[in-house]
């Protein structure tokens, strides 16, 4: 009897140390739920980010990037750019900012596990466009960090932890509030991407085309 008294305060001990491994924090959930654990078997991926401001094209870049060696290309009519991102950023600075910038819209969940940030998790919150009761998280980068330092976001998403809302602060600063949706979602071998945005209005859109993963 002695020995199965023993026995069981160690077996829940064990149980208890299994769970706490497998529990995820909601940034981790996030970046899951829009496909990361398929991220690795990506070898190349290929897409146009456009933004329109009533009704006009303003902004049309075609990227390929194959994230394993780090290749990027900036491909355009008359001619296309290739760099490494990891060693020749610096320069390429120009082209590499507008590729951080575009990729970033396009696979935003990822870098809330891939970038050193703060966030907070709220659970009951306000979207800004739809009105509707979401989760949020806010997130803040460091003032050294990348191109747009102390740059935060708010971000809303549902109970299946995809992102259906989000706030752009930039620098931190709230008296510029930029909110856009994130809509459209088709999914690429495994990967959701969002391929629309859109301000309140309708007045902004930014919208991926030719998306392929491979």
């Amino acid at each position: 009897m002695k020995k199965t008294l023993l026995f069981l305060p160690l077996l829940f001990l064990i149980i208890s140390c299994n769970n706490q491994k497998k529990e995820t924090t909601i940034v981790e959930q996030i970046a899951e739920a829009n496909g990361f654990e398929n991220w690795n078997d990506v070898e190349e991926i290929r897409y146009t980010f456009n933004v329109k401001v009533n009704d006009s094209l303003r902004t049309s870049r075609a990227w390929t990037w194959k994230p394993k060696t780090h290749e990027v290309s900036l491909n355009t009519a008359n001619n296309t750019v290739t760099y490494n991102h990891e060693t020749e950023a610096a320069a390429n600075e120009k082209i590499d900012q507008q590729f951080i910038n575009d990729q970033y819209w396009l696979l935003f969940p990822f870098h809330l596990v891939w970038d050193d940030m703060e966030w907070e998790h709220t659970k009951e919150a306000t979207a800004p466009i739809s009105g509707e009761q979401m989760q949020r998280v806010t997130v803040k980068y460091p003032g050294e960090a990348g191109y747009t330092p102390g740059d935060m976001y708010e971000i809303y998403f549902g109970e299946d932890n995809m992102i259906r809302e989000w706030v752009y602060l930039s620098g931190g600063s709230r008296e510029n509030p930029f909110a856009t949706t994130w809509e459209n979602y088709e999914e690429h071998r495994g990967i959701p991407i969002a391929k629309t945005h859109r301000n309140k209005d309708g007045s902004f859109e930014l919208f991926f085309t030719d998306v392929s993963v491979e």
